[in-house]
């Protein structure tokens, strides 16, 4: 098990949880960052941040900070 920020470019994880504070995670949450979602990495910005993930069909971008709140496996 990992977090988000560090899993690498074209693999795939699924969501197993979602902490931060109260308001940070329900708005994670809300992006479709659910436990038992899959997810893709697939680009990176120039300078690392932010991280740009396939998400249930859409595309999401996320800072690293967040994503790091993130836990996959």
């Amino acid at each position: 098990m990992t977090t988000l920020d560090v899993l690498p470019l074209g693999s795939s994880a699924r969501v197993t949880a979602v902490g931060g504070e109260p308001g940070v995670r329900r708005r994670l949450l809300e992006m479709g960052l659910v436990p038992g979602t899959t997810i893709t990495a697939l680009r990176r910005a120039p300078l690392g941040d932010p991280l740009e993930l396939s998400v249930r069909g859409y595309l999401l971008s996320l800072r690293i900070e967040q994503a790091k709140l993130v836990s996959v496996e």
